[in-house]
């Protein structure tokens, strides 16, 4: 799933790029509907408050809900490889406990002659299901933070593309954004007095 984000995020960025910069905000709105990748959804959640004509602070908020809304996606079953991994090292330590518990167990009623070479082979036997654990934890670990490295760059990627966004639409002129092109009005034709006295 990460990799294909990482495709799609620059393709419709370049796409909702010129959409917005063209003013074809409503193209770009459906465009986000449409793509249904994890950044069109962010961005399409501010493109919805600028159609109400809300302020750049309010369609600040509304990406930053969309990025919240996407990050479950973005993170999703990373975390398990983390638990997997501590679930592995506990288990093994766990079977290292019982082992030695049953070496010990074992030892006390041997021969008082093969004591220390049971005792070490049970040992020996114990500690290879730490080995196990560790094993099986250490690649999960470096696999949880290589995901987890390309899920904050997908993630910074997204904010700054929020950035990029907000500049298009402000105006330039100050925080409140361009929604659509306007047609200026027509200037009211201004009435002239008529001076007192005049003649009719």
């Amino acid at each position: 799933y990460l990799p294909a984000q990482k495709l799609t995020t620059g393709r419709d960025f370049n796409r909702l790029h010129q959409m917005i910069a063209k003013r074809d905000l409503k193209g770009a709105l459906n465009y986000t509907q449409e793509s249904g990748s994890a950044m069109s959804t962010m961005i399409g959640f501010g493109l919805q408050r600028l159609a109400r004509r809300q302020g750049r602070e309010e369609i600040e908020y509304a990406m930053e809900e969309g990025l919240l809304d996407v990050m479950p996606r973005l993170e999703k079953r990373t975390q398990y490889l983390a638990t997997l991994a501590n679930i592995a090292t506990l288990l093994g330590l766990l079977g290292t406990i019982i082992g030695l518990i049953a070496a010990f167990t074992a030892v006390a009623a041997a021969d008082p002659a093969q004591k220390a070479s049971l005792l070490s082979q049970s040992i020996s036997v114990a500690m290879n299901t730490t080995a196990f654990g560790l094993m099986s934890a250490i690649p999960m670990l470096l696999i949880h933070s290589l995901l987890q490295t390309k899920t904050n760059e997908i993630v910074d990627s997204f904010e700054m593309a929020g950035i990029k966004v907000l500049n298009i639409l402000s105006d330039g002129s100050g925080n409140k954004p361009v929604a659509q092109p306007q047609a200026q009005n027509a200037a009211a034709p201004a009435q002239v007095a008529t001076p007192a006295g005049s003649p009719a």
